[in-house]
Formats: C-alpha cells, sequence, structure tokens
C-alpha cells in the first residue's frame, strides 16, 4: 500500500482550501494572485499545481462553479438573466453567456427554456445537470 509523503498531503491541503474558496466564494472576484496568497503558494506555483491536482485551470474551475450556480438560478428563479450574470460573479453578460455557452452547450436563454423542473431530488438534478467541460 503506498503512502502519501507530508509534502505531497501538504500541497494538497493547500489546493483544497483554495478550491473550497472558490466553491464558497465563487461570486467574489477570485484571481490566481488572490487563490495562491490561500493557499501560501507563488502564484506560478499553485496555477501548475492546481491543475495537476484538480485537472483544469483555477480560472476553469471557478468559471465552471459560476455557470453551475447560474444554471440553478435560471432553473428555479424568474430573475432575469442579466441579474445572475452578476450575481455569480461575471463581469458582464456577454462575457457570461459565451462562458455559459461554452460549458452548457447552449446560451442561458435557451437553457431556461428547456431546463424542466423535475420533481427528484436536489442532488440528482444537480449531478445529471452538472457540466462536464
Amino acid at each position: 500500500m503506498g503512502t502519501v509523503s507530508r509534502a505531497a498531503e501538504e500541497t494538497n491541503r493547500r489546493m483544497l482550501r483554495a478550491r473550497d474558496a472558490m466553491d464558497r466564494d465563487y461570486a467574489r472576484p477570485l484571481d490566481v494572485p488572490a487563490l495562491a496568497r490561500i493557499a501560501h503558494v507563488s502564484e506560478a506555483h499553485f496555477a501548475r499545481t492546481f491543475r495537476a491536482t484538480f485537472g483544469e485551470t483555477p480560472h476553469r474551475y471557478l468559471q465552471r462553479r459560476r455557470v453551475e450556480r447560474a444554471m440553478f438560478l435560471l432553473r428555479e428563479t424568474d430573475r432575469s438573466v442579466t441579474d445572475i450574470c452578476f450575481d455569480v460573479g461575471f463581469g458582464s453578460p456577454g462575457t457570461f453567456s459565451r462562458t455559459f455557452r461554452d460549458i452548457v452547450g447552449r446560451s442561458p436563454r435557451a437553457y431556461r427554456k428547456e431546463a424542466v423542473a423535475a420533481s427528484v431530488p436536489t442532488c440528482f438534478t444537480m449531478a445529471w445537470t452538472r457540466p462536464s467541460g
């Protein structure tokens, strides 16, 4: 049975700390310098290690978290697409729509039109609708 070195454990802990901050504070302006400070490592080391650990860049992970939250709000509320865009942390509706389409495969308005809130447990809905990009 393999064991993980103390250094690897510490690195994993630091990356998880930053990822948890993204999960919790996705709507705040979080960039690599801010996330590297949370992880207590240099910016270059953070970006490289985050990608190696989680399989995507910190920026892409944060975009995906924001889009996941937007998907929920589009399905479950009547709030405008523009309000949702700013509430989940995007700086402009154009960037939001482009990123949403890139990850989900359709525009936020088209997604809202097609989404039907099914009467299944939220955990199933989240797993089924989670973007893979």
